[in-house]
């Protein structure tokens, strides 16, 4: 453990190992110390040091990363449903944002609830999944949370143009990041290769053939790289999301080619993303307001129903819901929707309620880094509210770094819409069926083994 003369407060660093010496002055103030450290932190060997002590007392403390594929297949047994599980993708002020999650997890008992982050927000909010593994379970240990944390790789996506130009390093690509992610604590992951449906082709096996494929053989790949006692969740994607609504034919031909290439001893997907007429962060009007949208939800309850009564899937996974109306939310256990995915709102609660001169900065900055993908006949609330997100990363430690008063703030709305969501969604006294089906399996982890493959291979320079 390459911490030496590091002082964190409410631990003992031993020669192999970190002891939890006071657990109030840790979550008090030692564990906001890591969490600092962690994000101020350039080097990501360093950064691995830190999240190597962040995982020891997550373990200390009852907190480990789990996989929710047995929840999963208990829903396509029938043997759970009347929830729908919310996925969140924390962009920024994350560490908050995931300890007012927490908080409404434990005011009302629930968790079934997952932590998300998509290969392309992996980039432009500068968080590796080291980072944020770490930032979940710390924000855990903060708030008391016991039990399992489940961490997705979401739209783990690759890009039509890079496929057609060069399959083999499309593909070696995916999977550098998914062993990265697996090694980090990912043990979910979402596997988009909805970009690759070709609808020029007469059938709908054609059509689907280069996503079933590339699905299968990515689930093979995962299935590989698992840890001992974790079998990872695995989600496949049928429509892309913004394009047109999926079709239970679409779904049997995808299923039934997927089943076809996967090997008989491979445990496959236990859910499948659709689209349902939803766009990420919402289709935005002219004076930079988000306009509403409409869910099918029949389209939603047909495909959650042919997934499990037909394949034994948890259901279908809604995307894009974020800004949908209030109203909308309360239909998606209804429809029998397995998991929906949520991040916009959240980024929106941050962006409304941070300094005006931080925004103002961000938003020039935008302009000016940009301003390329300003598209013609777009006003400049529109522009802005679609790039803003390209920030994020860049102005990270800034935004971290406003006024502790201002933060309990923000986290305070955030709370207020993780509280609603989570009733809405029906995930209130979860925990019981989470603890039924989801064993603890505890994980070792050295600072290396949270490293991608490349820096381990590099000689890693960090003691063990």
């Amino acid at each position: 453990m390459n911490l030496r003369g590091t002082e964190v407060q409410g631990l003992e660093f031993q020669e192999e190992s970190v002891v939890i010496q006071d657990s109030q002055l840790l979550r008090e103030k030692g564990i906001d110390q890591l969490v600092e450290s962690i994000i101020y932190e350039e080097d990501l060997q360093k950064k691995a040091n830190y999240a190597q002590v962040i995982w020891n007392v997550a373990s200390q403390c009852g907190v480990y990363p789990a996989s929710i594929h047995d929840l999963y297949c208990a829903m396509g047994r029938k043997e759970a449903a009347g929830f729908t599980v919310p996925a969140m993708n924390l962009r920024v002020l994350s560490y908050d944002a995931a300890r007012a999650v927490y908080r409404v997890a434990k005011r009302i008992n629930a968790g079934a609830f997952i932590f998300e982050i998509a290969r392309s927000e992996m980039g432009y909010t500068s968080q590796r999944p080291l980072e944020y593994v770490a930032i979940c379970l710390a924000a855990a240990i903060k708030e008391g949370y016991q039990g399992a944390v489940f961490v997705q790789g979401d739209h783990f996506q690759l890009k039509l143009t890079d496929y057609q130009s060069n399959k083999e390093q499309s593909l070696s690509d995916m999977k550098k990041l998914i062993k990265e992610a697996i090694n980090a604590g990912f043990y979910n992951i979402d596997i988009d290769a909805s970009t690759l449906v070709d609808l020029s082709k007469s059938s709908l096996e054609e059509q689907q053939y280069n996503n079933y494929w590339v699905t299968s053989e990515l689930t093979k790949y995962i299935r590989a790289q698992e840890v001992e006692g974790v079998t990872i969740s695995i989600g496949g994607e049928i429509g892309e999301v913004g394009g047109r609504n999926s079709t239970s034919e679409d779904l049997r031909a995808f299923m039934q080619g997927y089943l076809k290439e996967l090997e008989s001893s491979c445990e496959g997907i236990s859910k499948i993303s659709i689209q349902t007429g939803t766009t990420h962060g919402g289709v935005v009007l002219p004076d930079g307001t988000v306009a509403s949208v409409k869910v099918d939800f029949e389209t939603l309850k047909n495909l959650s129903n042919v997934s499990r009564d037909e394949y034994k899937m948890a259901g279908a996974v809604q995307h894009g819901a974020s800004t949908l109306p209030k109203e909308a939310f309360g239909k998606f256990s209804e429809a029998a929707a397995a998991e929906i995915h949520l991040a916009t709102q959240f980024q929106n609660i941050v962006y409304d309620n941070m300094p005006e001169e931080l925004r103002s900065n961000i938003y020039s900055w935008l302009k000016e880094n940009f301003k390329s993908g300003w598209k013609e006949g777009q006003t400049e609330e529109q522009f802005l509210y679609q790039s803003r997100k390209q920030a994020l990363g860049s102005f990270k430690k800034e935004i971290f770094c406003i006024s502790m008063d201002l933060r309990n703030k923000i986290a305070q709305k955030l709370e207020e819409e993780f509280e609603f969501l989570f009733g809405q969604l029906k995930v209130e006294d979860t925990k019981a069926i989470v603890n039924k089906y989801i064993k603890s399996i505890k994980v070792t982890k050295k600072a290396k083994d949270l490293l991608p493959q490349e820096l381990v291979d590099a000689q890693f320079d960090g003691a063990d």
